[in-house]
Parts: structure tokens; sequence; C-alpha cells
């Protein structure tokens, strides 16, 4: 069960909202809600699990409850790690607005053999696959799916969310290596990208600690944002696991001498920004 250490003013100032454009909250993690002008509203990757201590400890707030969350018109998922596609997380949103989760093959096999359709009320068709290439329409919103380069996925994609006002890239916690087309077809006004630090980590069937590295560095997310062409980078991720969070301040001096990203944004767990 998901109990928030917010109570429900998050959930609520996303549904009271009115944006102009595209407003975009930051749910920490690898989280986002993205609400347009028309009301279209959807979710990509919420986690408010507390991890598997003392592998995992979480070291945010839960910001909502999931029971808490208003209309929706999609959930999307970037990979099948459980801070990705999460049940506990996901679930009660899709049995309460009846929207359709949208992720590659094995974040669908994931969702279905953790028994979602079984412990909520989700029917078979709202789990829709997508893969590399693939557009969705929902409201204002036109949602591309893009190669992503995890190597600790099995399958993972990025989407581009674009909008009159302007367009986003959810990264997932792809690494460089992937995203010279995606910065070569769009005019990237920001892009959110995985940051952390390595630490030992306790591995999980031995449980004894084992050097990890899950996401970019400071130089990989530079890289990154370069092959974007991104104007504004967000970087994500460095916030959540006790031994990798990261500083993601250092990144401006890091990114100084490159043409992309223009400027790098830090923002915290229930921050917006707006496009």
């Amino acid at each position: 069960m998901v109990h928030s250490d917010w109570g429900d003013w998050l959930p609520r100032a996303i549904e009271d909202a009115d944006p102009e454009g595209v407003a975009i909250w930051y749910l920490g993690c690898n989280g986002f809600v993205l609400k347009a002008d028309d009301g279209t509203t959807v979710f990509v990757d919420p986690y408010l699990g507390t991890g598997d201590p003392p592998r995992t400890v979480r070291m945010i707030p839960v910001p909502f409850d999931p029971e808490d969350v208003g209309p929706v018109d999609a959930v999307f998922a970037t990979h099948e790690h459980t801070d990705h596609v999460h049940g506990e997380s996901t679930g009660p949103i899709l049995e309460d607005s009846g929207a359709p989760f949208y992720g590659p093959d094995d974040s669908l096999t994931a969702a279905r053999e953790a028994g979602w359709d079984e412990r909520w009320a989700i029917s078979d068709d709202q789990f829709v696959e997508v893969s590399e290439g693939d557009t969705v329409e929902l409201g204002s919103l036109t949602i591309t799916v893009e190669p992503a380069n995890d190597p600790d996925a099995t399958h993972s994609v990025a989407y581009v969310f674009e909008h009159e006002a302007g367009t986003f890239v959810h990264g997932g916690d792809a690494r460089p290596g992937a995203f010279e087309p995606v910065g070569e077809n769009y005019d990237i006004d920001a892009a959110a990208l995985a940051f952390g630090s390595a630490g030992m980590i306790r591995d999980k069937q031995t449980r004894d600690p084992k050097y990890t590295k899950w996401y970019n560095d400071e130089n990989e997310i530079i890289e990154a944002a370069n092959e974007l062409q991104v104007e504004t980078l967000v970087p994500t991720h460095w916030d959540m696991w006790k031994g990798l969070n990261a500083d993601p301040t250092v990144l401006h001096h890091h990114a100084r001498s490159f043409e992309y990203p223009e400027q790098v944004k830090v923002i915290e767990i229930g921050d917006r920004i707006d496009l």
C-alpha cells in the first residue's frame, strides 16, 4: 500500500492547474506529470514505492496517494524496471481512470506478470504496447516513441511529447548512444535524463555489496544532452536511492563549454516547469 507523506495537495494542484501551454511536474525518481492547455493529463514512470531496503532505500517523500489522482488520459512507461513499472503506484490510477497504459513489450510483460489486472480492475485493452516509431495522439499532445540506450534494461524507449507550446523528451534511464537522430528530428525545449553516482549496493540475490552504476554520470548526461541538442537539461533520479545520490548543480560546470544543453535546470520533487 502507498501512503502519501504530503497528503493530496500535489494531485489537487495538478487537477486545478490551467496552463497556457504545458505544465510539467516532477514526481521524484524519474516520474513526471504533464498537463496541457486543453486539460490532457499524462503520467510518465510514476513511482511511489520505498524500494527494497536495505538494498535500495528511498530518500525522498512519497508525494501523493494514487487514489487521490484526478483525471488522467494515459500512463507511459519507459522500461520494465520496478521504479518505472510499479503496480501499487500505477494500478489504482488505471483502475480509477480507465486510462491506457503505454509501454514497450517488456514493460507490459512485467505489469501482467505482477498481476496488475488481478489486483485492480484493469481491462486487457488498457495495456497498449508501443515500439520505436509509434505515435500516440492525446488531445493537444503528440507523443512519439523513440529509441533509447539503457544497458541495464531489456527494452527501453524514450518519449517525445510535442505541443504547440514546445517539445519535452523523457529519456527514461537512457545513456548516450541513441539520441542523435532524435536531436536531428525535433526542436527540443527540455529533456529529462537520469543522473546519479556509482555506489556499493547490495546484490539482489546474494545481498553482498556490489559496485553499481545505473545512470548517467556527469560526462554521460551532457553527452546525451548534446545528442538531443536540447535547450534545457532537467536531471532526474539523482534524488532517489541511498548510496547513488548525486549533486546536479555540478552539471553547470560540465555543460559550460558545450553547445548543448543551453542551460541546466535543477528541480526537486513537487516542482513545476512550463513549456
